[in-house]
């Protein structure tokens, strides 16, 4: 009897160690693992080892193989690339690649409230509305000069004011916005620089820190009350 409690016992402690995990997921878990098999294109490995045909199996985001005589695992998402090229490249994460040119307005005198007219911060130097993705325009000029130098891939934004939004990342291959653009929110992006604030404040490195402070103070206390936000919007 004493052998077969301690036999049941080793079972579900067996059982309870497989089952648990030993570190958290760091974000949203997913059991699910993603496979594709990229087929019949030109691999370029370095600048000794090419593939006319090759394969590249890709799992979970890592380059698993690459090769002509490459197994693909059963239930990949099989891509056919035929007639083009895959090559390793740079990212360049600091970019206003397709991005418009800023110009800086004429201020006379000292302006002490924000000219930009709309439900947006009162210092015209927060932009957190920017979405690079949603003014983004390919340039196929200036995407070429980028291969040269190496990149393939770029992180751009509006390069403005201390809140500057979120950033966008493309690709530079000639092709359209749609088809360019990878994640149209990457990251949020800030600066010390007011860029084309005419107004006054801040006028120091001081006072863009404080300025970040207390926008995200406001935010803060806006958030915490719903009576608060109900009065900003009606």
């Amino acid at each position: 009897m004493k052998k077969y409690i301690l036999l049941v016992a080793t079972v579900l402690i067996s059982f309870f160690s497989i089952a648990q995990e030993t570190f958290p997921t760091n974000g949203t878990s997913n059991p699910n693992h993603s496979t594709y098999a990229f087929v019949n294109a030109k691999i370029i490995v370095d600048a000794d080892v090419s593939y006319d045909n090759g394969t590249m199996i890709i799992q979970d985001g890592l380059i698993k193989a690459v090769g002509t005589k490459i197994n693909i695992p059963k239930g990949s998402v099989i891509i056919d690339l035929k007639g083009k090229s895959i090559y390793p490249s740079l990212i360049d994460a600091y970019t206003n690649y397709g991005m418009s040119e800023v110009k800086k307005g004429n201020a006379w005198g000292v302006q002490m409230n924000s000219a930009t007219k709309g439900a947006y911060g009162w210092n015209q130097a927060i932009k957190a509305e920017a979405e690079a993705a949603k003014t983004f325009v390919a340039d196929s000029k200036s995407a070429e000069e980028l291969r040269k130098l190496g990149f393939g891939t770029a992180l751009t934004f509006q390069k403005d004011g201390i809140v500057r939004g979120s950033a966008a990342a493309v690709t530079l291959a000639d092709g359209k916005e749609n088809t360019s653009i990878l994640k149209d929110k990457a990251a949020a992006m800030y600066s010390f620089d007011k860029g084309s604030s005419t107004q006054d404040y801040p006028s120091s490195l001081m006072g863009s820190i404080a300025l970040l402070r207390q926008t995200y103070l406001d935010a803060t206390w806006y958030l915490s009350d719903k009576t608060k936000r109900n009065s900003i919007f009606h």
